[in-house]
This record gives C-alpha cells, structure tokens and sequence, in this order.
C-alpha cells in the first residue's frame, strides 16, 4: 500500500472548459489514466489538493468523479479555487454516496488516517507579493488547518502530514499564521498545488520553519525551457523515511509513503 498526491486534475468531461487548448496539456486525461493506472494499486490512496473538476455544480462534476471512481486507489479530494462545485460537506458526503462513488472521500474540517499516517488539509490562501494579506480571510483557513490538525489527535500519534491547495509560501513571502500552526502540531511536510506553467519559477520547495514544502499541482516537474513542451502531470508518491524516492512520470502522481 503506498500513498500518491497530485494536484489540480482541472478534470471537464460535462463542460465546456478543454484544458488542452494551453501548452503541454494535450491529451492531458488520457496521459493521466494512463501512468494513474501504471502506478497506483487498489490498495494505495491519491490524495488530490483542490482544483478536481471545473463542475460548477455537484451534478455537473459527476461525470468527473466518476472518472476518478474508475481509476484504482481510494482518493482523497480537497477544495480549490476553481471547485465551484464545493459546498457543505454533508451535501457532498451524501452525493457521493448516492452515487455510489465509495472510492471518493471529501477532505474539509477533518483529517484521514492512511497508510500509517494522518492526512490533513485545507485550501488554504494566496496572497500577491506586496499586498497586505486578507487578515480575515488567512485566520479563517488557520482555523480550518487547525481543525484538520486537532481531528487527528484520534489517530493517536502518528505523523501528520498537511495538504494544501495554495502554496504557504511564494516569490519568498509566508503566511506565518499557517506556519504557526503546522508548528505547533509537529507538522515536518507540507504539499500545495495551485501554481503551473511560468508561475513554477517563484514556487518555493524545500524546508521552509521546519517544514519540507513540495508542489504538487500538475505542470509543475519541469522548469527548463528545452522541456518545456515535455512538462508532466505528476502523480507523486509520499515517502516513508528511507524509502524510494518519487517516479516523475509523465501525467503521473507523485508517491509520498
């Protein structure tokens, strides 16, 4: 059993929203499927921080889900800035449910245990170098990170490891509320989404107070300009200590336990 991440799947089967008309996403869902399959197992979890399908509804992001329903593993979906289709927890919970999609579980105010470790998450937020941040808005997803924390206190005390949609630090600016609190719940690794194309020069990876940072989102793997039309959609694999390191495969995830 092992656990994946990959962000910002940006998935359109019932709109009108093709991501193949920008560069380097062609054939962007087959490719997905295709190294999805070749390396998550039945028995593995994918967890996907935000932007999952362009739906603007439930109903509208069902053909979506059911894509991902499809695929093996269970799957882990957290609230982007593009999931208009995000409501209340119990709504989803529910429309899942009904639908029968019992691969997918929604991520929101809780944490998950998996594979030996507690999963937890919110979308967090992005502010632009130079602004004054959103006081109100950065301590309402404080608390959500909080929340997600202090939920997996019922785990006991095995790591917990925080997924965000936003990256908690960019263009080398933070958002210390956030670092306060993954500080003070042991929180040693972080993975964020969000950023893709030219915006991946500014993201930060690496530790950062404590914390190792890794962007996740898809587009994300390559940054010279000779591979620039070979950029991958990376499904990345969460690692236990001294375990092997992420295959960075094409339109693949990122294996991170």
């Amino acid at each position: 059993m092992a656990l994946f991440v990959i962000g910002d799947t940006h998935l359109s089967l019932s709109v009108d929203k093709p991501m193949d008309i920008f560069g380097g996403w062609k054939n962007y869902m087959q490719r997905l499927e295709q190294n999805w399959r070749s390396v998550v197992g039945e028995q593995d979890t994918v967890v996907i921080p935000g932007d999952v399908s362009w739906g603007m509804s439930l109903e509208q992001a069902k053909a979506d889900f059911a894509f991902l329903h499809a695929l093996p593993g269970k799957k882990i979906l957290m609230k982007g800035n593009h999931d208009y289709w995000w409501t209340t927890k119990s709504k989803m919970d529910r429309f899942l449910e009904e639908c029968g999609f019992d691969t997918l579980t929604i991520l929101h105010n809780n944490a998950i245990s998996a594979e030996g470790v507690s999963l937890c998450g919110s979308r967090g937020w992005m502010f632009e170098q130079g602004q004054e941040h959103d006081k109100k808005l950065i301590a309402r997803e404080a608390g959500r990170i909080r929340a997600s924390l202090q939920d997996a206190a019922r785990f006991g005390e095995q790591e917990k490891i925080l997924f965000l949609h936003y990256p908690p630090v960019f263009m080398q600016d933070s958002i210390p509320e956030f670092f306060e609190v993954m500080q003070e719940y042991g929180v040693r690794r972080c993975y964020y989404g969000h950023i893709h194309s030219n915006g991946c020069r500014f993201a930060f990876q690496g530790e950062w107070q404590g914390v190792q940072l890794t962007m996740v989102s898809r587009l994300s793997c390559i940054y010279a300009k000779k591979d620039w039309l070979n950029r991958n959609y990376c499904l990345q694999q969460v690692e236990f200590p001294k375990r092997m390191c992420y295959n960075c495969l094409d339109h693949s995830a990122k294996r991170i336990l």
